[in-house]
């Protein structure tokens, strides 16, 4: 079993900025508006140190790594991100597994969002303010009305939102946050404040629910609780709480994504230092792990439940 740090695919799209490489120390060129810090994806695989891609290393060391978890699913169950919205992104929608499988060739994508920073006034979107129909919908869109019917969130740092699939959201400038989510690429676009890219109306009618998000409960003690993934979130100041430790069993590998601090992290007899940015991935089986030092860091895992919806 074994613990490795990873590097991240990294995306210039035009709305992105500098933070994640100024602030996380990502190299990421001269624009990262995406780092995809865990990832099996074809269109942005995360690797290891020795640059053989998490996908490579997976199939060269058998599934069994991932977890019982994950041992009847066809792909890697996730894909983790950091994203630096320096400008708005588009209004979108993903789709549900069984409309993606079936019309992309992929999973659809539920995923969280985790705010890190945001600029003041900053919001993101999530969801209607009120149930519309699909005509309302439609008009919306053809007069650039769509986002007076959005219902907009203050992006407090800290802020856990969830999104599944079907829910129509968007991030406004200024947002930089953790997002976690199943292992896809699709993406909808239904507004995008008139840049010069393609829209996807016809399938965005197919998937979108134009009813308001139900209130969700987080999942205590966990920070977010889906069919698809399970997040915790661990704070060490370095002095008066300076060490934890857990244990990754068969069920499922764990991902340790690094918000802030530093120190070191161990399992199985190896020692990795981290820093601010860091990707660590434990696998399955490798028994107990501890961390050492001060941390900030989001910490994911596939649950059992997974298996029954592949």
């Amino acid at each position: 079993m074994a613990i490795f740090k990873l590097k991240p695919a990294c995306k210039d799209y035009v709305w992105g900025g500098r933070r994640l490489i100024d602030e996380f120390g990502i190299d990421g060129g001269q624009i990262c508006a995406e780092a995809w810090m865990l990832s099996c994806h074809p269109d942005g695989a995360s690797t290891l140190e020795s640059g053989e891609t998490l996908a490579d290393y997976i199939k060269r060391n058998g599934k069994e790594i991932l977890g019982t978890a994950c041992r009847n699913l066809r792909d890697f169950p996730l894909l983790i991100k950091l994203i630096d919205a320096k400008q708005n992104l588009s209004v979108q929608v993903h789709p549900p597994d069984d409309y993606a499988l079936a019309n992309e060739g992929q999973r659809g994508k539920s995923e969280m969002w985790y705010v890190l920073d945001s600029d003041e006034n900053a919001v993101l979107y999530c969801g209607f303010k009120r149930e519309i129909t699909r005509d309302e919908f439609v008009a919306r869109i053809k007069d650039n009305s769509l986002i007076e019917v959005l219902n907009a969130v203050p992006a407090k740092r800290g802020e856990i939102i969830f999104i599944p699939a079907g829910t129509i959201h968007a991030l406004g400038k200024g947002v930089m946050l953790a997002e976690i989510q199943e292992n896809s690429n699709v993406t909808y676009r239904i507004f995008d404040y008139g840049r010069n890219r393609p829209l996807h109306i016809a399938k965005a009618l197919d998937v979108t629910n134009f009813s308001p998000l139900p209130e969700r409960d987080a999942g205590y003690p966990h920070v977010a609780v889906s069919d698809y993934f399970v997040v915790d979130k661990l704070d060490l100041d370095g002095e008066i709480l300076s060490e934890a430790d857990g244990v990754v069993g068969e069920e499922t590998f764990l991902s340790v994504l690094i918000l802030g601090g530093e120190g070191t992290i161990s399992s199985g007899g190896v020692d990795l230092a981290y820093r601010k940015g860091d990707s660590i991935f434990i696998t399955a089986g490798s028994g107990k792990w501890q961390i050492r030092g001060s941390c900030d860091a989001l910490l994911t895992t596939v649950p059992a439940r997974h298996a029954e919806h592949s």
